[in-house]
């Protein structure tokens, strides 16, 4: 096993120059797997990585394995979006929408009204009204690049943010719930015209719908800080409250990781960091090795005798390592942030 480590500011340095401000940037996704040596490289990492995420321009999620079920994709989905603010972006959209057509908006950019914006543009709000259901049904519901559901619950949201009176805050309120996994009767969102739940077999064309949708509205893309520490702790070492991961589901946690390394070409300006513990690397029982398939793709079989690569799918951090960037790298990152 490799011990060359890097300090989490030297890794996320890169991260920001190589990943946030290019290849996610132009549309690429990436999955990445920090492994810190202890709580302060971990809490390190978490903080660096959304901070990175926010300044870049990205929406950034961060889904703990202690109180969220990290092995299902429709419970890590759930997580995601309720860390998003639905009604902002829908805002954001409409009102993209109507700049990109010529019309000026009120100075309180936090609301729209139909009724307001005619009356400042000189015009009619029956047939401003109707151009902005064209313009609406036209950029979201005919957008291949999401989901049929997902186009539908966008597409009721923006309308929602311009007339009440066409979808009510009900309806409005149960779309937010649906997306976050906590309506408890599919029946209310009959008129949105959505019949299933968000479950594993749809849970990941709906994150790839949404980082879509950020794209859309504004933002540079998702990034997901996934933290699975808690998947390797035995039921013995389980705090009260923190959820226990059988060994079956952590098999399940592996596979889903799996299917992220493999699918990160279908998913576009998109950046997941699995941070995980050091017994990921050595427990034999529940870490990596339990796990062939995801160890496969990306265990660093080939590497540098003296230098961590920073651009590897797995890197090892700690605060005390005397490691530093390559000098080619280090250059390229001072420059890109110079």
């Amino acid at each position: 096993m490799a011990s060359l480590q890097m300090r989490p500011e030297d890794w996320l340095r890169v991260i920001r120059a190589e990943y946030l401000g290019d290849f996610v940037l132009r549309g690429g996704a990436a999955v990445k797997f920090a492994v810190p040596a202890g709580e302060m490289e971990r809490s390190a990492v978490q903080v660096g990585l959304e901070r990175a995420a926010e300044e870049g321009g990205y929406q950034f999620a961060g889904v703990d394995s202690a109180t969220a079920k990290v092995h299902m994709m429709d419970k890590l989905f759930h997580e995601v979006a309720r860390q998003v603010d639905w009604d902002a972006l829908a805002v954001r959209f409409v009102a993209g929408l109507l700049e990109e057509n010529g019309y000026r908006l009120p100075e309180d950019a936090g609301r729209l009204d139909l009724h307001e914006v005619a009356a400042l543009n000189g015009y009619q709000e029956p047939e401003l009204r109707r151009d902005v259901r064209r313009w609406l049904v036209g950029r979201i519901y005919q957008d291949s690049g999401m989901s049929r559901e997902f186009r539908i619950a966008m597409l009721r949201l923006c309308q929602a943010q311009l007339d009440p009176t066409d979808v009510s805050p009900i309806e409005s309120g149960a779309i937010k719930e649906w997306l976050r996994g906590e309506l408890r009767l599919l029946s209310s969102l009959k008129p949105s015209l959505i019949y299933q739940k968000i479950a594993r077999h749809n849970a990941r064309p709906m994150l790839a719908s949404l980082v879509r949708w950020l794209r859309l509205t504004g933002s540079n893309g998702l990034v997901l800080g996934l933290d699975v520490t808690q998947v390797m702790a035995d039921r013995a070492h389980t705090p009260e409250g923190y959820l226990y991961y059988s060994k079956p589901a952590v098999m399940d946690g592996y596979e889903l990781l799996r299917q992220f390394v493999d699918g990160a070409d279908e998913l576009s300006n998109c950046l997941i960091v699995v941070v995980a513990s050091p017994e990921f690397l050595t427990d034999h029982t529940r870490g990596l090795d339990a796990y062939e398939a995801l160890k496969l793709r990306i265990w660093d079989e080939v590497r540098d005798r003296d230098v961590p690569n920073p651009l590897a799918a797995l890197i090892r951090l700690s605060g005390s390592a005397e490691e530093r960037l390559p000098v080619y790298l280090e250059g390229r990152a001072d420059e890109r942030h110079g």
